[in-house]
């Protein structure tokens, strides 16, 4: 029973006020929360036997919607709107899954040009990729002016102009700072900025975003973001023109269902964050899915890779001619190996073991 006060007033729980301290609806609160909910997803895809993907396009519209918080998002995407997105992606349905089946989700590398890789690092990785077929490559910027510049010039020339090249900033810069960088940059024709400034900063974002267009650069954003009203701020204040939706930031699959929604109706492209360590192996189900039910459109749209940390899930990734092939398992492809999970356990696994000798040497 939860107490009252000495004017027979509720007392709020402990876990109510560690809500509000540590959340709502982000932080380590949400985190948590989709770390439950993914798990609940996977389980009850592996219950259908289906694989994720293949649940929510073969799901009734109205079930669908019934997984989504509108709580909210009412001014700009109301259930009967969504209803209605989902009704008009009936059509053609069952073509463009066998277009997934067939040719997959088209995927870009962010294996090639992280900070910090030395010139000859770089162009081995280059190579290897365009050996591999990928044709669109990101390259992070923000340290120094000079060195983006001539490393950019580096991945240009090596990928031809023909490619797709896109620049990520991690958020290093202040609103003013990003626009004079990137006019600097504009000539290696970059498709976006990603992560120009704070994530939470909207207004700068839109700022950022107006500035650039001119010069033909988008900004993409949303790694970062908190919960579905930064998203439903961002596509209200024209900040981005891609956006990159987590598979693990928001909570879970509902509340992803309410952002490709949004993007659908803003007609403005996902392409997900997806740098490795299991997000690439969750976040394919949720761009299928947007293909097949939500936006039925590839233009501009593309699912972030990195071949990074997939030996330890037992269902990893597909990727063939750089794109995402639909994973045919059951389940949310979030099912570890036990041996890895042996090995990472807190505080008597091997590597955490390893770690702590270490420190105490």
């Amino acid at each position: 029973m939860r107490k009252t006060g000495s004017k027979g007033m509720e007392l709020p729980s402990l876990w109510e006020k560690a809500r509000k301290l540590i959340g709502p609806e982000k932080g380590v609160v949400h985190l948590a929360t989709a770390a439950v909910l993914n798990a609940v997803w996977d389980l009850w895809a592996k219950q259908e036997g289906k694989p994720l993907w293949k649940l929510l396009v073969d799901m009734d519209p109205r079930m669908l919607l019934s997984c989504i918080d509108f709580r909210y998002i009412t001014d700009v995407l109301t259930e009967e709107e969504a209803y209605g997105i989902l009704q008009k992606g009936q059509i053609g349905k069952k073509e463009r899954e066998r277009q997934m089946l067939m040719h997959g989700y088209p995927a870009y590398t962010t294996s090639c040009a992280w900070l910090g890789y030395s010139d000859d690092t770089l162009k081995q990785l280059c190579t290897e990729a365009l050996q591999d077929g990928w044709t669109r490559f990101k390259v992070k910027v923000g340290a120094d002016l000079q060195d983006d510049i001539r490393r950019c010039r580096l991945i240009r020339n090596m990928i031809g102009p023909e490619k797709t090249l896109m620049m990520d900033a991690n958020q290093r810069w202040d609103v003013p700072e990003a626009i004079e960088w990137m006019s600097k940059l504009a000539e290696f024709k970059p498709l976006w900025i990603e992560e120009p400034t704070s994530p939470d900063d909207i207004l700068g974002h839109a700022t950022i975003s107006k500035a650039l267009v001119p010069l033909g650069i988008g900004v993409a954003t949303g790694e970062q973001c908190h919960n579905r009203v930064i998203f439903k701020q961002l596509l209200q204040a024209k900040a981005l023109q891609f956006l990159q939706i987590d598979s693990c930031r928001l909570g879970s699959v509902n509340e992803n269902l309410s952002v490709l929604l949004m993007a659908k109706k803003f007609e403005i492209p996902v392409c997900p964050h997806a740098g490795g360590v299991g997000l690439c192996e969750l976040v394919q189900h949720l761009i299928i899915f947007d293909f097949i039910s939500v936006s039925a459109s590839l233009k501009n749209r593309m699912c972030e890779y990195v071949d990074h940390l997939h030996e330890h899930f037992r269902y990893p990734v597909t990727i063939k001619k750089a794109s995402y092939m639909p994973p045919k398992d059951a389940g949310y492809s979030t099912e570890m190996k036990e041996e890895s999970v042996k090995k990472h356990q807190y505080p008597d696994g091997e590597v955490w073991k390893k770690l702590l000798a270490d420190q105490n040497n």
